[in-house]
């Protein structure tokens, strides 16, 4: 265990991310301003809007892939915006992140992409390693797929593996970027339970997606971006949306 990897998870609100009076930026641009933003720990929060909205950069803010630029800013343990370049991985073992196009390293199976995290992020034992594998593949009820190679499995197994790839850590905080894009109706429902599950289970998880049929069907909290800003959307607010 990273020795970074013991401090406290929540801040003295009981958020595992809060943030605020942000400006997140692409580059030279303003996506969004006056971000406030506080999730509690074991929340499950859709963040909603079209396509180029600031929901892609707003994640990519928390896990500090783009820099924070706020009054303040705390996830999972971390101040962004004190936030040495050195302390960004421990950060990251904290965070399971999705993405909406899988990202597995299409030249190796699966076992070995999940042993290639593991390893990055200083797990050493080949036998905790084993498993560890195995507990999140069978998590993910993926546990006779650990030899085949991503293009051998369908787009939802992908994202099956892609999830137990987020887990491997035991992140307290999951960031799922579009997680059912690529899906059919079908299998995004399977996903969508799996991930409740998992935050049934005491993660918190907040997803990006413009699929209201999604956010229809499986209600929870949910914030909207929109007009660069981010706000509260209401549940009567999603059925004006299907009008």
């Amino acid at each position: 265990m990273a020795k970074n990897d013991n401090i406290e998870t929540v801040n003295a609100e009981g958020n595992i991310v809060d943030v605020k009076d942000a400006t997140i930026m692409q580059e030279e641009n303003i996506v969004l301003r006056e971000v406030n933003l506080q999730i509690k720990k074991g929340e499950f929060v859709y963040l909603i809007g079209r396509v180029g909205s600031g929901k892609s950069s707003l994640l990519k803010t928390l896990y500090s892939e783009l820099p924070f630029d706020g009054a303040s800013g705390f996830v999972s343990g971390y101040e962004l915006n004190n936030l040495k370049r050195s302390q960004i991985p421990y950060l990251r073992r904290k965070i399971g992140i999705i993405f909406q196009d899988f990202q597995l390293l299409s030249d190796r199976n699966v076992y070995d992409n999940l042993t290639f995290v593991l390893r990055a992020t200083g797990w050493k034992q080949k036998n905790i390693i084993d498993k560890r594998i195995r507990e999140v593949l069978s998590q993910v009820d993926m546990v006779d797929k650990g030899y085949r190679m991503p293009h051998q499995l369908s787009g939802g197994e992908q994202q099956r593996i892609a999830v137990a790839r987020a887990l491997l850590n035991h992140p307290e905080l999951i960031l799922a970027d579009e997680p059912t894009g690529n899906l059919d109706p079908e299998t995004t429902d399977s996903l969508m339970k799996l991930l409740l599950d998992i935050n049934k289970d005491g993660t918190t998880i907040i997803m990006a997606t413009h699929n209201y049929n999604v956010i229809k069907k499986f209600v929870n909290r949910t914030l909207k971006c929109e007009n660069s800003m981010v706000s509260e959307y209401q549940n009567e607010e999603i059925e004006l949306d299907f009008l």
